[in-house]
């Protein structure tokens, strides 16, 4: 699930393409049951200014090598980016961040948002981290062409014959190995997880001290079950499943965002200005217009390519993270009906983002944030998404359920229905990933860990808090904010508040505790 955090990097569902999945050693590494990584637990890290235009001044930049493969570590290795802001007094080590995704950069993001964390400074050094296959650390692509695999899967429960949709897909998955370079098998949650230790060793501290928001919870809860002696204070804000299959994910990311749309829609009939009117009820039938009309007949764009309407429905799932993004939301949408201007929701669904299409690096070395692939947040979130999960459907299984499968993601939203349900399949025909999450992450015996759900989560649903609270142990505490939005750390004080009092002090609110809804203004 994409984080609130990432602001601008979601492009539509016509880019979102398949890759290959990634194994990794699944328990805590000794001497006696895994290879020797003294060498990569040896390094330091060599802090300098960030590269790059628009980049904070105080921010500094570093890297970190890791094995591309833990069973084999003397098969290769990559770098993994990393930023940082200093601690303003004396520090007591590091606090990581990881914003979510899973494909989300986290330099970029603390670039752009690091306000919002300033005040852990106060005792940390705040550091975020490109994961392997993302941003800058060997990031991931499909290159053009892969596209197709979307419309394939889109269309396939019309076809007689489906199959001939899936041999799409598994052409776009050569695309992907094609472009991605060495690290597109070793991708995935359990690799970035021991990636995550070598980074905290390699910052110099005993214990990882951690915030994630949304897919960030995941990375943290293997961490959690992989390194339990290596654990500091960790806080969940946005809380993934750790459970539930891709299919299921899918169509609770379809109903909480058809909510959130609807919830929009009423917000902008309220103002003269809405594009579709003032009767909600009518404003909902013309966007499933809109997007079917542009699926049919696609628009052009600034930058060379068609907008369609899976464009469309991927620009709306990115605004529609948070209340702040509406009003930027309703003037694109007006350009768009008005004068077919498409770039205001380009700009939203990250079209103009990254503008470069190299593939990554074959050596491993960072990779310059100008060259990062226009389609690297998509690839990795789907490569990630896959690495993780172990359902495989054959061509008879999807062929047998594809009626279903479609009917019960349109009964769940007619406008993100589609989307939602090509991302799922795009699994199809590749090697089965991990059931390490879904088998060994739970009951984990660490200190105290503090887990964020929001009631009006339109992408990590509050059940989902509970249940995973539920699934690690008495280790988890839960705080309930009674809100509105995808994570709640930036837009509630209360949270915000809690959040820092645990990470800094130690101090932990009482499970089940909550804080209130808080205005807008």
């Amino acid at each position: 699930m994409l984080s609130v955090h990432q602001r601008g990097a979601f492009v539509g569902a016509a880019t979102v393409t398949l890759a290959l999945l990634a194994g990794g050693l699944p328990m805590e590494a000794t001497a006696a049951d895994s290879p020797d990584l003294s060498r990569f637990y040896r390094q330091k890290i060599t802090w300098s200014a960030c590269k790059g235009d628009g980049i904070p001044k105080d921010m500094q930049c570093g890297k970190v090598t890791v094995p591309l493969d833990y069973a084999h570590p003397g098969s290769g290795t990559l770098d993994v980016a990393l930023a940082r802001y200093r601690a303003t007094g004396k520090s007591r080590g590091s606090v990581l961040l990881n914003f979510g995704g899973p494909g989300a950069a986290g330099i970029s993001q603390l670039a752009l948002s690091g306000k919002d964390f300033m005040s852990l400074t106060n005792g940390y050094d705040v550091v975020t981290f490109d994961p392997r296959g993302v941003g800058q650390s060997s990031p991931i692509s499909c290159g053009e062409g892969a596209d197709e695999a979307s419309g394939a899967i889109g269309t396939s429960a019309d076809s007689s014959d489906p199959r001939a949709a899936l041999k799409v897909v598994k052409k776009a998955a050569e695309l992907c190995a094609k472009n991605s370079g060495p690290v597109l098998p070793h991708i995935g949650t359990v690799n970035a997880s021991r990636d995550l230790d070598v980074m905290r060793q390699a910052l110099g501290d005993k214990k990882l001290n951690y915030l994630g928001f949304s897919y960030g919870s995941r990375l943290g809860a293997v961490y959690a079950s992989q390194f339990p002696k290596k654990t500091g204070r960790l806080v969940f804000d946005g809380v993934d499943t750790l459970t539930e299959p891709l299919t299921e994910q899918g169509l609770v990311s379809a109903e909480g965002q058809q909510t959130a749309l609807e919830d929009f829609l009423t917000w902008c009939t309220k103002d003269m200005g809405c594009p579709f009117g003032q009767d909600p009820r009518s404003a909902r039938a013309q966007v499933v217009q809109l997007v079917d009309s542009l699926d049919k007949d696609p628009v052009p764009t600034n930058l060379g390519r068609q907008f369609s309407g899976q464009d469309l429905v991927g620009a709306l799932s990115q605004a529609l993270y948070s209340k702040g993004y509406w009003p930027t939301l309703e003037r694109a949408l007006k350009q768009l009906v008005e004068d077919g201007d498409t770039r205001g929701l380009t700009q939203l669904s990250g079209g103009v983002a990254f503008p470069g299409a190299a593939a990554a690096r074959q050596d491993g070395g960072l990779v310059d944030e100008q060259d990062i692939p226009i389609d690297n947040l998509p690839a990795a979130l789907m490569a990630i998404n896959c690495a993780d999960d172990p359902d495989r459907p054959t061509a008879d299984q999807v062929t047998k359920d594809i009626d279903k499968l479609r009917a019960s993601y349109e009964e769940a939203s007619p406008v993100f229905g589609q989307f939602r349900l090509t991302q799922v399949l795009l699994c199809y025909g590749r090697p089965k990933g991990t059931d390490y999450i879904r088998d060994k992450v739970r009951d984990v015996h660490t200190p105290k860990m503090l887990l964020v759900g929001t009631r009006g989560d339109p992408a990590t649903p509050y059940r989902w808090t509970l249940e995973t609270a539920k699934r690690l142990g008495s280790s988890a505490v839960v705080l309930d904010n009674r809100g509105e939005g995808h994570t709640g750390y930036t837009s509630s004080k209360c949270v915000h508040q809690k959040v820092d009092d645990f990470l800094l002090y130690g101090s932990l609110p009482d499970s089940g505790s909550s804080c209130g809804p808080e205005s807008d203004d």
